[in-house]
């Protein structure tokens, strides 16, 4: 069976739909700024924060996302019962629903938008976008669903800000994924969207085909990933096997690239293990910060558009090499053709996940 995915969408700091964002892209604009006197201690931090209202905007940003991302399929996909809504998130609205951070929201969207059957939420820390795609397509293919509705959110709290600082891993400037002298991550907020489906007809432009995704999970330690890359490895190996595409078919990766030490090491060793590291990489972190729950739909959004438009779009921030291993991270951006996309994302607990997607 093949699956369709299309209709991306994305809302961020630097655009208001997936077109809006990718074109920010293009003029190399950052949403990064520096907020004073909001992390703990009152100290100052970058952050990537979006314009809405803070007592509402999670609930607000998925609406909106949802609410362009319906204008561009089928608008019956919406009320199907053979319709699936899956919501990727890792601290939702937490900060104004402490005992319920999830659930109140799920309900609202669902009575909005006449949504059939109940939300299903994956919360894996930062793998939870990559694996609510794949799930959506798992889904499909078992035959229990026909269509897709994928939507990736997170925003920032002093519950999420404050647990990253006290980490250590809060960058005082704005992150530089795989450089040499990054300092750590930079938060983020976003709501990104999409849908997936086994008939490409509902789409209202022409849609992308999902080819495989997995996951895989090191069990290295509660935060820091394996050394060797490998849950990573695992992961994109067991894609590109159930995709039957030899690596050198993939023209782009679409890597996590946090800018931490840890990770970006990690991800450049197991891009070396798979064969891959000549391959052009970006990581978007640096122009929308590390948006948790939100970033594997985010991401695998622009790489949408990247297809769309045949066009890379370069990792902000990197300048020298910061990895023992070599990658292939873009420094300009790049007009060619771009045909077959691998995304990629790590996060806390030896989680690890990859997609791939191509052009149709």
């Amino acid at each position: 069976m093949r699956i369709f995915i299309g209709a991306e969408n994305a809302i961020t700091p630097i655009g208001n739909t997936a077109e809006e964002n990718f074109q920010s892209l293009c003029d190399c604009i950052s949403g990064i700024q520096l907020f004073k006197g909001i992390g703990f201690n009152k100290q100052d931090v970058y952050l990537a924060k979006t314009a809405f209202a803070e007592t509402t905007k999670f609930q607000t940003l998925i609406e909106k996302c949802l609410s362009e991302l319906k204008s561009k399929v089928d608008e019956n996909i919406f009320i199907s019962q053979k319709t699936v809504f899956i919501l990727s998130t890792t601290k939702a609205d937490i900060e104004q629903h402490l005992v319920d951070a999830i659930g109140i929201s799920a309900l609202a969207i669902k009575q909005k938008f006449e949504l059939y059957n109940d939300p299903i939420t994956v919360c894996n820390a930062c793998t939870s976008g990559v694996q609510a795609i794949n799930l959506g397509a798992a889904l499909i293919k078992a035959g229990l669903y026909d269509h897709a509705i994928v939507a990736g959110c997170d925003v920032i709290s002093n519950f999420v800000l404050y647990g990253f600082q006290s980490l250590f891993a809060i960058s005082d400037e704005p992150c530089a994924p795989y450089d040499l002298n990054r300092k750590g991550l930079t938060l983020g907020e976003a709501c990104a969207a999409m849908v997936l489906s086994k008939n490409k007809t509902v789409f209202s432009d022409s849609p992308q085909e999902y080819i495989s995704g997995s996951s895989s999970n090191d069990a290295n330690h509660i935060s820091g990933p394996s050394r060797t890359g490998e849950g990573l490895f695992r992961s994109v190996k067991n894609t590109l096997a159930s995709a039957n595409i030899n690596a050198s078919e993939i023209d782009f990766i679409s890597a996590h690239g946090t800018a931490t030490v840890y990770n970006d090491e990690m991800e450049a060793i197991a891009f070396e293990r798979l064969g891959m590291n000549q391959i052009p990489l970006n990581s978007l972190k640096g122009y929308f910060g590390h948006t948790l729950g939100a970033a594997g739909v985010l991401e695998t959004a622009i790489s949408m558009q990247s297809m769309r438009n045949n066009f890379l779009i370069r990792s902000i921030g990197f300048n020298k090499p910061g990895t023992t291993k070599e990658l292939k991270v873009l420094t300009q951006n790049k007009q060619t053709e771009v045909n077959c996309i691998l995304k990629t994302a790590s996060g806390f607990g030896g989680a690890n996940a990859s997609l791939i997607l191509r052009k149709i």
